[in-house]
């Protein structure tokens, strides 16, 4: 994957490391041998994993929703030795329609899980493209693939998310350069309760959007299949694949969902094909 051994000690950059699919996956690449950087919000988020693993966990304090604060991060990080695998991991939900929610959350849900993780990957680009290779790891999510009420922000930012990601890694290939879209579905990492609401209005209370909220409302992670322990393993390894795929579907109700969002959508093109071609010069 780069220019060093595959069996040397590689470096991780991960973040929203502090629980969930994050966490699983730092502690599955240092009981690998290899070295991680993990980026909290809580300094002390990480404890077990520091005591557990020395110095080869390094924990900072960043707060994505800030993106000045990004730069000195990966500088800090760099300085300490290059980096193998970077993974845009952190993220969360505002759950509400979108004529709800404030300025402020759909910016928010936009610096978290689409600038963010942009910024991190184009200051990689550089010092990966030097070293002679890398791994960039976005996780996504079916939702970067279908779209539900309720959660207009949140699909926004992660499908311009892959946009970006399909658009990178046919800039980059060349230069041994690997980027991977992760699309699991529902998940047990904590990410039901941590949703955050709108304030509810009436207009929408008995239609689509106040139906999926009260089911949000009463979900818990048991409601979600998903192993985040299994999740991290098989990104660890696919990053051991010479030739990884650009997108990793985990999860039955991904798969089934995005199956069945790609047929819909490749039917209506088929529909549009006559009026597709009707706008072309006649001459």
């Amino acid at each position: 994957m780069t220019a060093r051994s595959d069996q040397a000690v590689r470096h991780w950059f991960i973040t929203g490391a502090s629980g969930g699919l994050g966490h699983h996956l730092a502690e599955c690449a240092l009981r690998q041998g290899d070295r991680v950087t993990a980026t909290v919000r809580r300094a002390t988020a990480l404890a077990d994993l520091c005591d557990a693993y020395g110095d080869r966990l390094t924990v900072e304090v960043l707060d994505l929703a800030e993106p000045h604060d990004i730069a000195p991060v990966i500088e800090r990080t760099l300085l300490a030795g290059p980096v193998d695998i970077v993974v845009n991991n952190a993220g969360y939900v505002v759950v509400g329609a979108a004529e709800e929610m404030t300025v402020e959350q759909i910016r928010d849900q936009i610096d978290v899980l689409l600038m963010a993780p942009m910024l991190i990957t184009r200051a990689f680009l550089k010092p990966m493209r030097e070293q002679g290779g890398g791994r960039i790891i976005q996780i996504s999510s079916m939702g970067g693939q279908v779209a539900v009420p309720t959660h207009s922000a949140y699909h926004a930012a992660k499908w311009g998310l892959e946009g970006f990601t399909e658009s990178v890694s046919r800039e980059v290939a060349e230069f041994g350069i690997r980027l991977t879209l992760v699309e699991p579905g529902g998940t047990r990492t904590g990410f039901a309760s941590a949703m955050q609401y709108t304030v509810e209005s009436e207009p929408y209370r008995q239609t689509a959007v106040g139906q999926t909220r009260r089911v949000l409302e009463n979900a818990d992670d048991t409601a979600f299949a998903g192993d985040p322990a299994k999740i991290a393993a098989v990104i660890y390894d696919s990053t051991r694949n010479p030739d990884p795929p650009l997108r990793l579907t985990l999860g039955d109700d991904s798969y089934h969902a995005i199956r069945v969002g790609l047929t819909e959508r490749l039917a209506a093109l088929d529909e549009s094909r006559e009026l597709s071609a009707s706008v072309a010069f006649t001459d």
